[in-house]
């Protein structure tokens, strides 16, 4: 579920300023597999990477609490 909203955020940035993967790769300093990977929801990617390209929207991975009475009940 959080990989998912991770994606969407990534993929509808970039749509909305209209970039290509290429483009977004090339401005975020990453290589194009590596973004490929990433909205394809690949599940072994690596933060700091990921944390590159959520940079050039101005955020950054980070902890976030969940309930966790979904997860233990």
């Amino acid at each position: 579920m959080y990989t998912e909203n991770l994606i969407k955020f990534i993929k509808s940035r970039r749509k909305e300023l209209k970039m290509t993967q290429v483009e977004l790769a090339e401005r975020a300093g990453v290589g194009l597999r590596f973004i490929r990977d990433l909205e394809q929801g690949k599940q072994t990617i690596r933060v700091d990477k990921v944390n590159q390209v959520l940079m050039l929207f101005g955020h950054v991975v980070g902890p976030v609490p969940i309930d966790r009475s979904k997860y233990y009940e």
